[in-house]
């Protein structure tokens, strides 16, 4: 608490103030344009931060990401377009509602239903990674080693719609991780003579070329489809209702703590990530109703669910970072290379070694929590009209930040190269139905489970028998072997099966919904 109020005293100063308005508010405009989302504005925002304070970069890239998960209910209330695929069960109800005359209550039962969900798993965060941060030193190599080869499978499995699609993608991450010098032999790996490879691929321009750019080329072949859907907008959309009644709010606090629940524990299980999180609450929220059947006409109850658990996932998606260092989601990958930039390197060992800045992030998350609901309240119909801005005008702006971001990583034309290499690579990818989230966090866990994986097999002699006397190790490695079993029964062809159902994945049912749209 002691460190935590020290935390306040840093971040309640004009300046870190300021930036970390600015990034909820650029997040929150972020995610009211299709397409673009945290993960996006967070890769490319890191390099506008070097020459920020620890405290304020930080807290601006924190404030990307919630301001993100928020905006992103804008068009999906508005076009019934997601502006991120967790978004994608808001749209259900959501888009109803709007077409109801309805958007100003859709769209502030949206913003309270975050706020709520962001708050109260931010309380989480702070709870539970200092606690699990001493028992994760009492793990050692092989455990680790277990540890990581079990996230691996809960990405790769529950990323996509394919199991065997969304490990190979991990193994592909992995593959790229390899990319450089090795660690013990100081040798050049697949490097083919190129200097600036010898250290490796740079995580920022990877990223921004495989969410970024790639997405904006997916968007300029729909930019016909995306400017009707502006225009009859433009032309219907007329808010009656601008206010949540008292006896929709008694509807909805349940809803919103369950939701809340559901995405905290979604959050903090690597890998399954904001779209599991909405889509189970919807779904939960949907089969505990007595009307069941009005859900997807306009029930405000959907939104409520929705939203929730899709921003109570983003700061529960930090415990594994901050405990483990392991990347429980996409953003949290992203946000391995901005607090590495600031000298806070995630793990147990942080809360011994900086305590005082790792009580600076806690206090800009509370304080980027307020920050959203001012802005969101204050600003909505203001965000809401950025949506009517046609995409052709959108696109080109967003490439120049993303070479202007990519370029200053290492003020090195070459970083250009690598951005465009994996915007055909994400381009692929999509197309093709692989997952990019797995294939990123595979690239960021790759060299610490090729060090643990080699430190292991010394520790153990070159013999398996002596994995007995691992049991932590033993453990995961059964759960690694259950759980493909798991997803592999869990993904088998369905029909007819609803979101959030089993043979029902967040992929599939974006792709239901968004042939059922508008």
């Amino acid at each position: 608490m002691e460190y935590l109020a020290l935390g306040f005293v840093d971040v309640l100063n004009p300046a870190t103030m300021f930036w970390v308005a600015a990034g909820v508010t650029i997040g929150y405009v972020l995610g009211a344009i299709p397409g673009l989302g945290k993960a996006t504005g967070v890769a490319v925002a890191i390099p506008l931060t070097f020459y920020l304070s620890p405290v304020a970069a930080l807290g601006m890239l924190i404030g990307i990401a919630k301001g993100s998960a928020a905006g992103s209910a804008v068009s999906a209330i508005l076009l019934n377009t997601p502006g991120e695929p967790s978004s994608a069960p808001t749209a259900l109800d959501g888009y109803p509602l709007a077409r109801q005359g309805k958007a100003q209550k859709a769209l502030k039962m949206g913003l309270f239903a975050s706020v709520i969900g962001d708050f109260v798993s931010t309380l989480i965060l702070i709870v539970l990674a200092a606690p699990l941060a001493r028992y994760a030193l009492l793990i050692g190599p092989v455990e680790l080693t277990a540890i990581l080869l079990f996230s691996l499978t809960f990405i790769g499995g529950l990323s996509g719609g394919s199991m065997l699609k969304g490990l190979i993608a991990a193994a592909f991450g992995i593959f790229f991780a390899t990319i450089g010098i090795e660690g013990e032999t100081f040798i050049p790996r697949l490097t083919f003579g190129l200097l600036e490879l010898d250290d490796g691929i740079s995580l920022v321009p990877m990223a921004i070329g495989m969410l970024a750019v790639a997405e904006m080329m997916i968007q300029a072949g729909n930019l016909k489809k995306l400017d009707t859907e502006t225009e009859a907008l433009a032309q219907s959309s007329k808010p009656e209702d601008r206010s949540v009644t008292r006896a929709e709010w008694r509807r909805c606090a349940p809803v919103i703590a369950r939701g809340t629940l559901i995405g905290s524990l979604i959050g903090i299980l690597p890998g399954l990530g904001a779209s599991v999180g909405s889509f189970l609450s919807y779904g939960m929220t949907r089969r505990l109703s007595r009307t069941p059947e009005k859900f997807g006409t306009g029930m405000i109850e959907g939104v409520a669910a929705a939203e929730s658990a899709d921003n109570a996932v983003v700061p529960s998606s930090l415990v594994p970072l901050f405990a483990l260092g392991i990347p429980g989601s996409v953003i949290a990958a992203i946000l391995i290379a901005a607090f590495i930039l600031h000298g806070l390197t995630p793990g147990p060992l942080m809360f011994q070694q900086q305590p005082r800045l790792v009580a600076d992030v806690y206090a800009a998350m509370l304080f980027a929590s307020l920050v959203m609901l001012i802005i969101g309240y204050t600003c909505q119909g203001l965000f809401a009209k950025i949506i009517l801005v046609p995409m052709r005008l959108i696109i080109p702006g967003v490439l120049l930040l993303c070479c202007v971001g990519a370029y200053m990583e290492t003020s090195s034309i070459f970083s250009i190269y690598v951005m465009l290499f994996f915007t055909a690579f994400g381009y692929l990818a999509r197309k093709l139905d692989f997952s990019f989230v797995t294939f990123l966090i595979g690239f960021v866990i790759g060299p610490k489970l090729e060090f643990s994986f080699r430190q292991s097999i010394q520790l153990l002699d070159h013999n398996t028998v002596n994995l007995l006397h691992h049991p932590i190790a033993i453990v995961f490695l059964v759960l690694t072997a259950a759980t493909l079993w798991w997803i592999g029964w869990w993904k088998r062809p369905q029909t007819h099966c609803a979101p959030g159902e089993r043979g029902s994945t967040p992929e599939t049912d974006i792709a239901r919904n968004s042939k059922g749209g508008s």
